[in-house]
């Protein structure tokens, strides 16, 4: 049976809204979440970059576009958009390390949006994903991007591991998963 779930589909398509929607959900019904998502952000109706933002409501950005790199941070690029790996990391790897059973019955949710190209950059957040992934008494609620282009190892990984339900995306679907989300969830929890 699957210990973590995680949704997968094409920019745009929904993955975040679902993930948001899920842990108000399970956070109502008193499991206890705690996470990340990533928010786009938009200046003049035009997209600029994207923020992390913590379950507990810190914020700090993920990229933003840019044209002027400093030196030798031309791999943290993806696209347009320059990665600030320093902001991300001081946000984000603290709760996943703090990601694990907070006493009481059941399991803790621990949210993951996104495992993709600019948060791979991160060494330190590949190690910590994959340490909450094995961490006994904690069910990773995550999104992955859809298969594109050059597979990436950790998204390919996560695709495969057998405790893994893949939930996939689409702009037909995505009004109807949230109940079977939750469920499964609830379910890797027991």
């Amino acid at each position: 049976m699957a210990r973590h779930v995680f949704l997968t589909g094409t920019p745009g398509v929904g993955k975040t809204t679902l993930i948001q929607k899920a842990s108000e959900v399970l956070k109502s019904s008193g499991v206890p979440v705690d996470g990340f998502y990533t928010e786009e952000v938009r200046q003049g109706g035009r997209r600029i970059g994207f923020d992390v933002v913590t379950l507990s409501g810190a914020r700090g950005p993920l990229s933003r576009i840019g044209s002027e790199l400093p030196p030798g941070k031309r791999e943290c690029c993806v696209g347009q958009y320059v990665v600030d790996l320093t902001s991300f990391e001081q946000l984000v790897l603290p709760v996943l390390r703090n990601a694990g059973p907070r006493g009481g019955p059941g399991q803790s949710v621990c949210v993951i949006d996104e495992v993709g190209k600019m948060e791979l950059f991160s060494q330190p957040f590949i190690q910590a994903v994959r340490q909450v992934l094995s961490t006994p008494g904690t069910v990773v609620l995550g999104t992955i991007p859809g298969p594109k282009g050059k597979p990436l190892a950790l998204v390919e990984e996560i695709r495969t591991r057998n405790d893994i339900k893949v939930f996939s995306v689409t702009k037909e679907n995505r009004n109807h998963l949230l109940p079977e989300i939750v469920t499964c969830v609830q379910s890797s929890r027991k």
